[in-house]
């Protein structure tokens, strides 16, 4: 297992203890992604590639954000993480090959104030339909983990006011330890089976967490619609109003 953190803590130290090889690496630093894609292809071939890093920031309207800051978002939760991809399909397993990035809140309505990481979650869910289309040998699927208690939920606690009524709902799916939330545990079980599955059955596939009947055998019903859980226009056709 190789894997990467922004920020030592004692999760790392535990980690490594289980024989794990950790790079630090932050995605804002273009000579630190560049340097860490580097020391990953020096290492094994890889057959599963995760992309979980991401954050809220800035959370505010649009006109009333940072451009730079606005940008910079977009670089670490689209651009970054495709840096990644980009560089290590050189190394990947001639076996079998799984990509699994993940999406996030937003995508299905005008989320006020959370623009750049709305954006940067609806690309990367069409990039994993032009990535499956385009390298017919590895799986690409991307996940929606629903509310889950991280802290990528400080960004809206600590812009309060500017994070309008999310702000409220966030406080009060993190009361009670996160009661609320869905299980991380859950979250890591349904990573595990987009990992394993086919590719005819994710390849390309945005899925949730929370709302996919992915325990089931249900779930192969998609096999026959090319286009379910994908970014689509459909069901928006015009009429003629009389």
């Amino acid at each position: 297992v190789i894997g990467t953190y922004r920020t030592r803590s004692l999760l790392c130290d535990q980690l490594e203890d289980m024989g794990a090889t950790l790079f630090q690496c932050d995605l804002e630093d273009t000579i630190s992604v560049n340097s860490i894609i580097k020391d990953i292809n020096d290492l094994d071939s890889w057959e599963t590639l995760t992309l979980a890093a991401g954050h809220q920031d800035p959370v505010g309207k649009f006109l009333d954000c940072d451009f730079e800051k606005w940008e910079q978002s977009i670089n670490v939760n689209f651009i970054r993480q495709l840096n990644f991809v980009h560089e290590l399909m050189q190394n990947k397993s001639q076996k079998r090959s799984s990509v699994l990035f993940f999406a996030g809140g937003g995508t299905n309505n005008a989320t006020i104030a959370y623009s750049a990481y709305t954006v940067s979650k609806i690309a990367l869910i069409k990039m994993v339909e032009l990535l499956d289309a385009e390298i017919l040998d590895t799986s690409f699927s991307i996940l929606g983990p629903g509310w889950v208690k991280t802290k990528i939920h400080q960004s809206t606690i600590k812009a309060a006011d500017e994070a309008g009524e999310n702000y409220e709902k966030t406080i009060q799916m993190l009361e009670n330890e996160g009661s609320k939330c869905y299980p991380i545990e859950k979250v890591i079980d349904c990573c595990d089976w987009l990992l394993s599955s086919s590719r005819d059955l994710v390849g390309g596939r945005n899925f949730s967490a929370i709302h996919d009947p992915w325990e089931s055998d249900k779930i192969n019903l998609i096999l026959d619609d090319s286009n379910i859980f994908k970014l689509r226009r459909f069901g928006n056709d015009f009429f003629e109003i009389k």
